[in-house]
């Protein structure tokens, strides 16, 4: 198998994180970086293996492709089951993809529609930015951090009592998060910062940087 992904880029390191909490390295799937701001992703040759030029992409063995970080991440999972990362049964299973999805679109989405509209840095990435509507998702963004934090005020990680997906695509967005210079424990979010903390000591953390 190969995985099409960049460095530091939010949805790819969330899969190269998956991918380190179950112990599999390049020789189990083979790594290929993609220069976004060179615009690879864009390549006719890129585009014919993901159709909306998007990363992460998983090329299967047989040539297929996946192309969503939950569905790569799911597909793995199947794969090599343990560490347990998505719950062992069906009502786990259903808690942790809804927290998951919940991290997805109350967190990652304002914070990537900010960023991107705002940095300077993906000027190149975007074509035109929007400020103001970028400007307008940071409430949204930190109303969702809020969320997240009184989650972790009554548990230890995002979807309860075990480490999950969940955390990983929470980590990787607050991370992602750097970019516009947030703390979570300049602002408040005190259970968050215990929480992120934690996440960066473990050996996936840095996963995805390279």
């Amino acid at each position: 198998m190969k995985l099409y992904t960049a460095p530091r880029a939010p949805n790819p390191k969330r899969v190269r994180m998956f991918m380190a909490e179950k112990g599999l390295s390049a020789d189990a799937i083979e790594l290929i970086n993609v220069d976004l701001n060179a615009g690879q992703h864009k390549l006719p040759e890129f585009v014919s293996k993901s159709a909306m030029a998007r990363i992460p992409a998983l090329e299967l063995d047989d040539g297929r492709m996946l192309c969503e970080s939950r569905a790569i991440c799911t597909y793995l999972d199947a794969l090599y089951p343990q560490p347990v990362l998505m719950g062992s049964t069906g009502e786990q299973r259903a808690f942790i993809e809804m927290t998951d999805r919940y991290v997805e679109w109350y967190i990652m989405l304002p914070l990537a529609s900010w960023i991107r509209n705002t940095h300077p840095g993906l000027a190149v990435l975007e074509g035109r930015q929007f400020a103001e509507f970028g400007l307008h998702q940071a409430p949204k963004f930190e109303a969702g951090v809020q969320w997240l934090d009184q989650q972790l005020s009554k548990q230890a990680w995002v979807a309860g009592d075990a480490f999950s997906i969940a955390d990983i695509t929470a980590f990787c967005t607050l991370e992602f998060a750097r970019l516009v210079k947030f703390k979570a424990v300049d602002k408040g979010f005190h259970h968050v910062a215990r929480w992120h903390a934690a996440m960066a000591a473990r050996p996936s953390a840095t996963a995805g940087n390279e």
